[in-house]
């Protein structure tokens, strides 16, 4: 296996350097897909803890899959392999983006097999910078490069806050994972620990109040980089918080680190529920589903945390089993809902719902793909995204079984807040989906869009045979996570499934989903053939109810927009009752003089809480900070060497007290 990852890590980096000359661009997306390939069979397979020939001047770099790495290099390999397929039947990209791609894959995986300090900041990294270049790629001014340069600025803010708590750990005995098991941090070194990969991987993974950079950079950025980032990226933060916080950590921690987890979790997975009813943007819209659904697994984590420090293993296996299913399910469904609205986006040319509409019709590959995936994220039975999300509930139901009274209040409250969110995804995918693909198509391109094809068609197709599959055999995935399970919470730990049921233990809630499957395309199947034998006349097709508006004039032959239900129309419900929460809203009428025959319009703007409450708050105190140290240059030589000299005693007085500690 180490002759195989060797070569995926030698094929990524040649393939940068082919990407970035410009030749052969379908060449190093298909390369990159067999290298995603053979990066997750060697995370099914597993590799031992190596030391490498090279590495930084203190020591060797130390590279391993266990059971927890080899599970997200599956994830990273589910999404990696679609979206490389997608990027190998689209146009050829910028060079940036050609050179960037294999190295995006590159630093993902180095994040996981990383067995020391230093090689998990590195990959981590590589994977930030990496993403930023792809999301620039294609802007050199405007929206898109002002997204670039948040996203870069989110990017370093997370690394550096990993480097600390990287070193926080290492300050115990040394770089390597082993070293860092075997002292564990106490006292304040471990509550530093908790807060720096809270805030951290948290940036990075899209937590209030740091996920600001997602729904503008998913956008910005190509189909399938976008689904790469949905799909895996934020994964390997998910990855580094059980890596730092479960593993490296010790098992000894209280019950009270999980609710930090629990309640970020939680209001990031109700805000961007919100946010998803309100976007204009289809890949706007996705990003905001990954923000809930993010939300959701770090609830999971926090859950499986604080069960744990209350010795309660089988529930925490429960919540961590959720969590990590979770991530598979959402790769999967993910990476194929932004594929999908990526090639309606090549095919149709546009990416407002408010510009498309009747795509069933004219592009029934995609749109079947596409419902598949929806349904999926809306988490209906029997598809993937169900069973995960029931297991999640199951966790929060079982809260008053912990002695600690705030563990029960948490998990009381957080079930009805996730209860609200998986609603309001629900009505973000069906909004979604309801305005591309259904209805009468609101331009003449919408109308004559192709179908995929091709390469393309592929691409779709093998998520959307993954989330089929995902979903009755839900129990099967489970049985993969014996080992991740035992690895983070003890050998005593186990995935909760009983044969093909998911089981919660004697006298708990039970699920099958292979038999709910088997009943539905039985219910479906019964009611397709009643109905036939009852009808057994052809059906006849009449002109649809237009709500009472008038016949479209002869200019308009594909109808009059108007009497389509817009995008913010169809959302107005929502923000006007809980839009608040996630967003500032403004809405203005704007009328007409008397006797114009322009329609009155009513007006809606809307700006993301995080840059009212975090980002221009900060900006003020920046521009503060400048004013005061443009006071500096008037002072004197000699104030100037009294401040390097104290600036030296103090870090030199730090360095002791660390050393000390």
């Amino acid at each position: 296996m180490l002759t195989l990852l060797g070569a995926c890590f030698l094929a990524l980096l040649a393939l940068s350097a082919l990407g970035a000359s410009g030749r052969a661009p379908r060449g190093v997306f298909l390369g990159s897909a067999l290298a995603g390939a053979g990066l997750g069979l060697v995370g099914l397979v597993g590799l031992p803890a190596t030391a490498l020939a090279f590495g930084p001047p203190w020591g060797a770099a130390q590279v391993a899959v266990d059971a927890l790495a080899g599970w997200f290099l599956v994830i990273l390999a589910v999404a990696a392999v679609p979206a490389c397929l997608f990027a190998a039947a689209s146009p050829p990209p910028p060079r940036a983006e050609g050179a960037a791609f294999p190295l995006f894959l590159a630093g993902m995986a180095l994040t996981l097999i990383a067995a020391d300090g230093f090689t998990l900041v590195l990959g981590f990294e590589l994977m930030s910078l990496a993403s930023w270049a792809l999301v620039a790629a294609r802007h050199a001014t405007g929206a898109g490069r002002r997204a670039a340069r948040l996203y870069l600025a989110f990017a370093a803010f997370s690394g550096l806050c990993l480097i600390g708590a990287v070193g926080l750990l290492a300050a115990g005995g040394g770089l390597g994972f082993g070293a860092m098991r075997a002292a564990p941090p106490e006292g304040w070194r471990a509550a530093a620990v908790l807060a720096l990969v809270l805030v951290g991987a948290g940036s990075k993974a899209g937590l209030v109040p740091f996920h600001v950079w997602l729904p503008l950079a998913h956008p910005a950025a190509a189909s399938p980089v976008s689904a790469l980032m949905s799909g895996a990226m934020v994964k390997i933060a998910l990855y580094v918080m059980i890596r730092l916080i479960f593993d490296l950590s010790g098992p000894a921690q209280p019950a009270w680190w999980g609710l930090p987890l629990v309640g970020l979790g939680v209001a990031t997975a109700l805000i961007g529920a919100l946010r998803a009813n309100l976007e204009r943007d289809t890949k706007a819209i996705l990003a905001c589903s990954t923000l809930e659904n993010m939300g959701l697994m770090v609830a999971g984590l926090g859950l499986a945390l604080a069960y744990r420090g209350a010795d309660l293993l089988p529930l925490a296996s429960v919540a961590l089993a959720a969590a990590l299913l979770h991530a598979l399910n959402h790769a999967a469904f993910k990476t194929q809902l932004f594929l999908a609205l990526g090639a309606v986006y090549s095919l149709a040319g546009s990416r407002d719902p408010d510009r498309l509409g009747g795509l069933i019709h004219r592009m029934p590959w995609v749109a079947g793909c596409a419902l598949l995936g929806a349904l999926s994220a809306a988490a209906l039975p029997p598809l993937s995204g169900f069973a995960s999300e029931w297991l999640l509930l199951q966790a929060l139901i079982q809260g008053f079984r912990a002695a600690d009274m705030s563990v029960q209040l948490i998990a009381a409250v957080s079930l009805a807040a996730v209860g609200m969110a998986v609603g309001l995804a629900a009505a973000a995918m069906v909004r979604l989906f309801g305005l591309v693909f259904l209805g009468r198509p609101r331009t003449p391109r919408v109308a004559g869009a192709p179908d995929a094809s091709g390469l393309m068609r592929v691409a779709l197709v093998v998520p959307s045979l993954l989330t089929l599959a995902l979903g009755p055999l839900a129990a099967v995935a489970l049985g993969l996570l014996d080992a991740p399970i035992g690895q983070v919470l003890g050998p005593q730990a186990a995935a909760p499934r009983f044969g093909l049921e998911l089981a919660l233990g004697d006298g708990g809630s039970r699920y099958l989903p292979g038999l709910a499957a088997l009943l539905l395309a039985l219910a479906v199947g019964g009611l397709v053939l009643a109905v036939r034998l009852r009808s057994p006349r052809e059906p006849t097709r009449g002109p649809a109810w237009d709500c009472g508006f008038l016949p479209p004039p002869p200019h308009m032959p594909f109808g009059d927009p108007l009497s389509q239900v817009s995008a913010m129309g169809l959302g107005q419900p929502i923000r006007r009752s809980l839009g608040d929460l996630a967003i500032a809203p403004r809405e203005w009428l704007a009328n007409q003089p008397p006797g114009s025959p322009a329609p009155a319009m009513l007006r809606v703007e809307g700006r993301d809480r995080g840059f009212t409450r975090l980002l221009h708050p900060l900006a003020r105190a920046r521009r503060a900070l400048s004013r005061e140290a443009e006071k500096l240059r008037g002072l004197s030589l000699r104030f100037y060497l009294g401040l390097t000299f104290g600036t030296l005693v103090a870090l030199l007085a730090l360095v002791a007290i660390l050393e000390h500690g």
